[in-house]
């Protein structure tokens, strides 16, 4: 092979959705080995239809997606682009996600961010298997996002993990390998960890000293009564009691054993009271 050592350029893709706040989620997914299935192409794919998505939609955080050769991509998209790196708080670097393998979740070099929360959170409750594994310094992108300069908050989500499957770096990484069924459940995954991160507020409560009376509001669900039976009364109390500006959603999902969807539209009946403010606010 004829090379030559000079001046030349790294081509790149990225795709930017603006967003109620300049605060970003970096999606990011290498393109260096575009023949293989597994190994990039699902995760270009996943990147590719999760941009779709919320393009249809305005976030709360603004979006920025890479595609980008693994290694010099994100090393060199970081040193054109450090005075933005601060926007970034939260990221998921995609890979192998079409193969039928559990799904695996890196986290973070820092390890206990919103973003590793909420991914184990949406993995646990999955009802699949599943591995949580602790930051290494090799694999993919994440290691450039992470590295101490940076330290962002940035997880690697799979299915399989690169080498631990036969077909890693092989033709056999084909498009026999890779599933439709296994790339829609790699979506929902991702869309799901975005959906709860999106909507993950931290809030104060108006009436922090004591309970607020909630039958007057029509917030108090009476034994056999026919209210909204979506409004959970223990929810309500669980969010009162938590919306100190210390607790995120999540937070108190985690402590009161209640899924997101139940603690949140607790939280927006009470937003719509004015029993809470956001801390955004």
């Amino acid at each position: 092979m004829d090379s030559s050592l000079e001046p030349g350029h790294l081509s790149y893709g990225e795709y930017y959705i603006p967003g109620d706040s300049t605060d970003e989620v970096l999606i990011s997914c290498p393109v260096c080995h575009p023949s293989l299935c597994n190994d990039n192409l699902s995760g270009i794919a996943i990147a590719t239809f999760i941009a779709k998505y919320l393009s249809q939609t305005t976030p709360r955080y603004s979006y920025r997606f890479l595609w980008i050769p693994a290694t010099i991509g994100s090393i060199t998209w970081l040193a054109l682009n450090e005075a933005k790196v601060n926007n970034i708080k939260h990221g998921l670097v995609l890979s192998c996600l079409g193969d039928s393998g559990n799904f695996t979740y890196k986290k973070s070099r820092r390890g206990d961010t919103e973003i590793d929360k909420v991914a184990a959170y949406v993995l646990r409750n999955s009802k699949q298997d599943y591995k949580i594994i602790d930051f290494f310094p090799y694999g993919y992108d994440e290691r450039q996002y992470c590295s101490p300069g940076f330290n962002l908050a940035v997880g690697c989500l799979m299915r399989s993990p690169h080498e631990c499957f036969p077909e890693y770096h092989t033709s056999a990484d084909d498009l026999n390998f890779v599933q439709p069924q296994y790339l829609a459940e790699s979506f929902f995954q991702c869309r799901s960890i975005l959906d709860i991160l999106n909507n993950n507020h931290i809030y104060y409560n108006q009436n922090p000293k004591c309970e607020p009376q909630l039958g007057r509001r029509g917030l108090y669900q009476p034994y056999n009564g026919d209210q909204d039976s979506r409004l959970n009364q223990m929810a309500t109390l669980w969010v009162l009691n938590l919306s100190d500006g210390q607790h995120t959603l999540l937070d108190i999902v985690e402590r009161s054993g209640m899924s997101f969807d139940v603690i949140k539209y607790a939280a927006d009946s009470l937003l719509a009271y004015e029993l809470l403010t956001s801390k955004n606010n």
